[in-house]
Order: C-alpha cells, then sequence, then structure tokens
C-alpha cells in the first residue's frame, strides 16, 4: 500500500488509510519521514493494513517540514500537536522511536487530552541528568566529525552500523544509513541538543493512556532494563523486548516489530 505525501498541513507527512483512529509515528534524531515507509520496514502500510489512519510525519527541519527556533522539546511537541488537531481524527496513537518517543513524552505530559494511546520504542523518560558529563560527552562525540567537517553522508554509515544489532540484515542497515544522511546538519546538530536536555522521569507515573513500551536486546543507546523500568513507572503499560534487535527495531526487525505493535493497537484501538 502507497503512501500519500501532504504537504498542506502543520508538518510534512506520509498517509496510508483511514479510520478513526490516527496512529501518528514520529522518528527518531537521523531519521525522517520514510522510517516508517516502504523504503525501510513498511510500518505505515501494515499499520493501514490493520485497519487504522497511519501518518508519519517530518518533524521541524526534517524532509518537507520547515524548521523551529527555538529548536526544543516544546516547540517538537507543539508541531506534532498540532497536526494530531490538524487530523481531526476521534482517537490519536502516537508511536515514538527514540527522539519521536520522546516527543511523544512531552505532548502527552502538556496535553494529555489530545494523546490516547502510547508505543514508546527504543527511548527514554531522560537522557541523564541535566548538563552532567555523559551528556556532554555524548555531544562530542556525535558533532566531533562533523566539527571536522566530514558532513552527515560521512557519519551516517557508521552511526548506522552502531546503533544495528550485530546480525541485523547489511541491507536495512545500509537503508538507514541513507536516510540518516539527508537529515540536514542543522537539524541534526539541533535535535541533539534538544534531547539532551529532556527529562520527563517525573511524568511517568501521570501517563493515563494505554501505552506499549517496545525495546531491543542489543539496544545500546536506550537499554532494555531502562525501559523495562519506564515501563513499570507508567501505570498499567505494557512491554516487550525484541530479541537480537538494536536500536533501529521498527527498520531491523519490521515484522517482529509489526506483530508487537499490531497486537496492541487490535486490542487497544480495534478499529
Amino acid at each position: 500500500m502507497n503512501g500519500r505525501l501532504v504537504t498542506a498541513a502543520p508538518l510534512a507527512h506520509w498517509r496510508w488509510g483511514a479510520g478513526d483512529t490516527a496512529v501518528v509515528m514520529l522518528h527518531g534524531v537521523g531519521g525522517g519521514r520514510d522510517a516508517w515507509s516502504d523504503a525501510t520496514g513498511g510500518t505505515g502500510a501494515a499499520v493501514a493494513a490493520a485497519g487504522f489512519l497511519a501518518v508519519a510525519p517530518d518533524l521541524p527541519g526534517y524532509g518537507d517540514s520547515p524548521p523551529i527556533d527555538p529548536y526544543d522539546m516544546a516547540g517538537l511537541a507543539a508541531a506534532v500537536g498540532a497536526l494530531v488537531e490538524h487530523l481531526g481524527a476521534r482517537r490519536a496513537v502516537l508511536v515514538g522511536h527514540s527522539m519521536g518517543g520522546m516527543v511523544a513524552q512531552e505532548l502527552v505530559a502538556r496535553r494529555p487530552g489530545l494523546v490516547h494511546g502510547l508505543v514508546l520504542s527504543g527511548t527514554s523518560p531522560a537522557f541523564g541528568r541535566p548538563g552532567g558529563d555523559w551528556q556532554q560527552r555524548f555531544l562530542a562525540e556525535r558533532l566531533a566529525p562533523l566539527d571536522a567537517g566530514q558532513g552527515m553522508a560521512a557519519l551516517a554509515p557508521g552511526l548506522a552500523r552502531g546503533m544495528a544489532g550485530a546480525d541485523a540484515d547489511p541491507a536495512r542497515v545500509e537503508r538507514c544509513a541513507a536516510l540518516m544522511a539527508r537529515v540536514p546538519e542543522a537539524t541534526y546538530r539541533a535535535a541533539l541538543h534538544a534531547i539532551v536536555g529532556f527529562d520527563r522521569r517525573a511524568d511517568l507515573a501521570r501517563i493515563a493512556v494505554p501505552t506499549l513500551v517496545i525495546a531491543g536486546e542489543h539496544d545500546r543507546n536506550a537499554a532494555p532494563a531502562v525501559m523495562e523500568r519506564m515501563a513499570q513507572a507508567i501505570p498499567g503499560a505494557e512491554y516487550a523486548c525484541l530479541p537480537g534487535v538494536g536500536h533501529l527495531a521498527n527498520m531491523e526487525a519490521p515484522a517482529a516489530f509489526h506483530a508487537v505493535l499490531l497486537a496492541f493497537l487490535r486490542r487497544r484501538f480495534a478499529p
């Protein structure tokens, strides 16, 4: 099922299918709307085939969506909230990978009535201690190649390989790297600074919508132990860990990811 590109909206997005429940899929720092398209794992088409409206936006500064200033979590959440309102669906479920999962948490904390379900994949409720040494090392390591003039095209292959599980299909990893290489350098830099200040740990207990937390067994960016603790802090949340999978779950192992995601959606938001 081919997606339809929509640009006349608060955020440019791929759209598949129809239904009274919009499943809005939010990509990570190195992604874009194609993180959910047939070009990678086909999540949008799979969700639509299950009877839902599937929507995969470019977050601000990615693809065909204009940047925001300041580039921070509040602004990212506001942009996604505007898209959800624009869609006008009776229910909205946010599926967030990595940074997208942080944006989803930010939106549900700020506007809980707008969100009816959450799927958090390869993400966390905080990015270390604000202003901590670990955060500064993370930024320095990620930005050093860019500061040296390498550019996103040179940076992307190594990052993609490091995020994927050891047994990931090389062709799938290459597609992830190609997606990452298309991210504007200015957006990548701004997004990294946005996520290192993220901390919604205190809000987990207030999440009052059906929630699924999906970890990858070999995810070094969002460790399964961290994600399991996050799930335990969210009332009634479900937790699943995909064996042999790294950080790029829906793109590395789409069949396994879709099985867990669609079972949750059908169980909690039957069309």
